[in-house]
């Protein structure tokens, strides 16, 4: 293929790939694939470009296609699951026994499903990501990593993206490989969710609220989602949790109000990880989840994206009750699975943890997190295991399979990191919108793509930690 020859001409050229590198940084910036440095992560002033590999990644046209058109039912799949207590309680049954966070954030689901739900709006902003897994075959299947139904993030860089490496292929003449990069516009139509969440909800002075971190480093990416909603006439506010539990308030009608102001809709961009909560926190999380704004994502929806939920979903006879008479569509979401085992206590969970100990690196162990950075790997599992194997504890992870991607080379462009050749792993992800009324669904959508390379050497993908970079999807 053409993109291996010239990387292998820019291996023997390192003039020549300098040339590039700086080319590729320039174009970048004024792509706008910015953020802010972690040595001033709460400030503008000095911004650098945001990592990202020199050249697209070579994916299965095929792959693709099948990541976009199984969305929409993992949208609907996720949605039904939030608005059926009865699964959710007994999937996160022992879940809840043995991780408190998980066990928080499920009493307020159930105390608010015991009061009643005060709003019939839903609205989901999805994530659902996927490797390629080459098993013993040349054959690549496409099998899911994790959905993520909180604060998924990425879709601002990912759309400046493909101008990037469409510019990157022509500028060394590879023209019909630019063609080959597939556009992306993600935030225009996440933010559709949002502003047709917002316009159901009736209230024309009612704020969009984004509830963020202190740690600002990706905010330029928020403010690409607030530009589009002020270009829609539609208020956001920002505010975090602290400032919630001291300035919000409901009204008798469970109306949320901060600062005076009515809130439309709370748009998590936090939330999704133990350390972002004090016990005010979890009271600001509680009153909202009760209130009559539209939560993105509600508490059943946060739930729904569990790593224990994604591991009973694998269970016989399970997506059927989703899905009855539809075994099409059972077919197409179960195609994506990889193998998920339990460690319930028993003789199932037994038979899971002799399985990881006796072959660990065949196996990722999962925590019920998300953020990047939680997941254990090879002998570390056999550490975790063997301390917790006979205790409750070990009901706080999930065992998967551990996928085999191929490796790709490729160049990844990282602030303070040397260059080099590097062996390259891939996750793809396929972002998902939807918007319900009570019964009627009014969106459903798969909205657009997002690719992540790292290191082959490096277990995690963490685009925070520096680890990964954005990437594109070259489809052949």
């Amino acid at each position: 293929m053409a993109r291996e020859a010239m990387l292998q001409q820019l291996i023997k050229n390192p003039e020549r790939l300098k040339d590039l590198v700086d080319e590729a940084k320039d174009v970048a910036l004024l792509s706008g694939l910015v953020i802010r440095t972690k040595e001033m992560a709460n400030s503008s002033e000095v911004v650098t470009y945001y990592p990202f590999s020199l050249f697209p990644t070579p994916v299965p046209k095929a792959a693709f296609l099948q990541a976009l058109a199984v969305q929409t039912h993992f949208n609907t799949l996720v949605d039904k699951i939030s608005q059926d207590p009865d699964f959710l309680e007994e999937a996160l049954a022992s879940t809840i026994q043995a991780d408190d966070f998980t066990a928080k954030l499920f009493d307020i689901y159930r105390h608010v499903q015991q009061e009643g739900r005060s709003q019939s709006i839903v609205v989901g902003l999805l994530r659902s990501d996927y490797m390629l897994d080459q098993g013993e075959g040349k054959t690549s299947s496409l099998k899911q990593i994790e959905i993520n139904t909180i604060s998924v993030g990425g879709f601002g860089v990912a759309d400046c993206l493909p101008e990037v490496h469409r510019y990157m292929l022509r500028s060394l003449g590879l023209l019909e490989e630019s063609k080959c990069v597939p556009d992306n516009n993600v935030t225009p139509k996440m933010c559709a969710a949002l502003a047709k969440s917002w316009e159901l909800y009736g209230q024309k002075k009612a704020v969009i609220m984004f509830l963020f971190e202190d740690v600002k480093t990706s905010i330029i990416n928020h403010r690409c989602m607030e530009k589009e909603l002020c270009n829609r006439n539609i208020p956001v506010i920002r505010r975090k949790f602290e400032e919630v539990s001291r300035r919000g308030s409901l009204d008798d009608d469970k109306k949320l109000f901060i600062d005076g102001l009515e809130v439309a809709v709370v748009y998590y961009r936090t939330g999704y990880m133990p350390e972002h909560y004090t016990e005010k926190a979890w009271d600001a999380r509680l009153m909202m989840e009760r209130s009559m704004a539209v939560k993105c994502p509600d508490i059943g929806t946060h739930l729904a994206g569990t790593k224990k939920v994604q591991q009973v979903l694998t269970k016989p006879g399970v997506l059927e009750k989703f899905f009855p008479d539809q075994p099409q569509v059972v077919e197409q979401i179960r195609g994506t699975f990889a193998g998920l085992y339990t460690l319930d206590m028993g003789p199932e969970g037994d038979k899971t943890v002799e399985m990881s100990l006796a072959a660990p690196d065949q196996f990722v162990l999962k925590p019920q997190r998300e953020g990047g950075g939680n997941n254990i790997y090879g002998s570390d599992i056999c550490q975790v295991l063997q301390r917790v194997k006979e205790s409750t504890e070990r009901m706080a992870y999930i065992l998967m399979d551990k996928i085999q991607p191929a490796s790709v080379q490729n160049f990844m462009l990282r602030r303070d990191f040397p260059l080099e050749i590097s062996n390259c792993d891939s996750e793809l992800g396929m972002y998902g919108v939807y918007v319900r009324q009570g019964k009627d669904t009014v969106m459903n959508e798969c909205v657009g793509h997002l690719m992540r390379t790292k290191s082959s050497e490096i277990s995690e993908a963490s685009l925070a930690s520096g680890v990964s970079v954005m990437d594109s999807p070259l489809l052949l």
